[in-house]
């Protein structure tokens, strides 16, 4: 059995462990990053159970570091094999080097996946260790073994392919093995994907962002291609009164965008309504809500309160989620001013389905501390000819762990007004878009990825990326 991707191999392996996990209740998925969470994906939306990381950091033999002498997980779990360890006549300072420097690694990829967001609890719990393969099993015996020790009562290793005496090897340490191919003859696992490209950090914070139980119907259509597009002026109840609103669909649509208006502007705002125009044009769903009342948006208070915009936004997105005609489409956020601040606060709330945020002329500083906890990349435009909004662009951009990228477009000024500027805001905006959103799940790279500098075909003379993590 070969797979084209990652997407394909877990798609098939969900179906797989959906006919073995009848009852999802007390499941948690955890992918082993960086290959097994795209994977892991798939089997968690299918099962309808929550997505989380397992980060495990073997602990090698300080003369033979390729050789385990033990493994290291969350919540200072650390596992030891004192046989190994006796036999290798290690010192107990050589072991606490290791353990030092293993668990400044592990830390630093937690923080980078999942920022300060805690990991979900295993205890009691049944936890499904996904791969994208395996090859010596080294790695998944570890986290096996860490997945017991922080409290798991049964533990499921699950992977497409891996070869059987490895699979048998396993099945000593887990309650049960998984997997869709064993082949006799195996050299590695990318000889089993015709797509065996390395899976960036970035995608597997994207793929993090976007797990969540899939809605039931008719929440999403058997078939998204099928969308037909459609206009529609809605009023949404929020607190006590009614956010008045333009929803605007293409034909399959594969995404939709929500407008964050700053400064008390609206959803006429002629600058947002360019940019979801070429929006809907690339194929987005655009939604224009006015976060403020006529009489609200003449309160300056409530024009900077991000806690009670960023309340009313992720109203918005709730009732997005349970739509039965978007309900299946994967968000995006686009904040201008004030309204990027409350973009990134609704981002970087636990139960956020937030899949990427675009910032224009905004202010992120105004998420506070909220900055640290937002898990989908994020890119942030500002004008060259706007130096107080940079300067807060660029000190926010310190702050977010998450992918993301700072672009400057040149003779710029705060309102993006001078001929060309908004073109340019509203291009970077779709190409981000389409790298992150996509309905099937899949990621496509190119453009903005935190592999390419977005102005290197920029005819614009947009300048360069600052500060982006890839």
């Amino acid at each position: 059995m070969r797979f084209h991707d990652r997407d394909d191999a877990g798609r098939q392996l969900a179906e797989a462990l959906a006919t073995l996990v009848p009852d999802p209740s007390g499941v948690v998925v955890l992918g082993l990053p960086r290959g097994g969470v795209p994977v892991a994906r798939h089997v968690a939306n299918a099962l309808g159970a929550p997505l989380d990381v397992l980060v495990v950091r073997k602990l090698g033999l300080p003369s033979r570091p390729e050789f385990g002498m033990g493994a290291i997980g969350e919540g200072d779990v650390c596992i030891l094999d004192r046989n190994v360890v006796a036999r290798a006549g290690v010192s107990e300072a050589a072991i606490d080097e290791v353990i030092r420097r293993e668990r400044a690694e592990l830390l630093r990829r937690t923080e980078r996946y999942r920022g300060t967001r805690p990991p979900l609890s295993l205890t009691d719990r049944i936890a499904i260790i996904v791969d994208d393969g395996l090859a010596t099993g080294s790695t998944a015996r570890a986290a096996v073994r860490v997945a017991r020790a922080m409290g798991a009562r049964r533990v499921v290793l699950a992977v497409p392919v891996a070869p059987p005496d490895t699979v048998a090897a396993l099945r000593e340490v887990a309650d049960d093995v998984v997997t869709l191919s064993t082949p006799s003859r195996f050299t590695a696992v990318g000889e089993w994907y015709d797509d065996f490209a390395p899976t960036t950090d970035a995608e597997v914070i994207a793929a993090l962002a976007r797990a969540g139980p899939a809605p039931t119907a008719p929440a999403v259509a058997a078939n998204r291609s099928e969308l037909e597009g459609f206009t529609a002026t809605l009023r949404l109840p929020v607190d006590g009164i009614k956010l008045e609103g333009i929803v605007e669909v293409p034909d399959h649509a594969h995404g939709v965008v929500v407008f964050a208006h700053g400064s008390g502007s609206s959803r006429h705002s002629v600058r947002n309504r360019a940019v979801a125009r070429r929006l809907r044009q690339e194929g987005f769903a655009t939604v224009l809500f006015d976060l403020l009342t006529d009489t609200e948006a003449h309160d300056r208070s409530l024009v900077f309160d991000i806690e009670f915009l960023s309340r009313r936004l992720q109203r918005v997105t709730q009732w997005l989620e349970t739509d039965p005609r978007l309900g299946g489409l994967p968000i995006g956020l686009f904040g201008a001013s004030t309204g990027a601040g409350a973009a990134l606060r609704v981002a970087a709330t636990r139960d956020s389905h937030v899949v990427a945020v675009v910032s224009r002329g905004g202010r992120p500083d105004l998420a506070g501390d909220a900055l640290t906890a937002v898990r989908c990349p994020t890119l942030l435009i500002v004008g060259g000819n706007d130096p107080t909004t940079l300067r807060v662009n660029e000190d926010a951009a310190t702050r977010l762990h998450a992918p993301h990228h700072l672009v400057v477009i040149p003779g710029a000024t705060h309102l993006f007004e001078e001929p060309g500027t908004l073109e340019t805001v509203a291009r970077l905006a779709a190409e981000f878009f389409t790298i992150h959103l996509h309905a099937d799940g899949s990621t496509r790279f190119g453009g903005i990825d935190g592999r390419s500098n977005p102005a290197s075909e920029d005819p614009v003379g947009v300048a360069g990326t600052i500060g982006g993590r890839p």
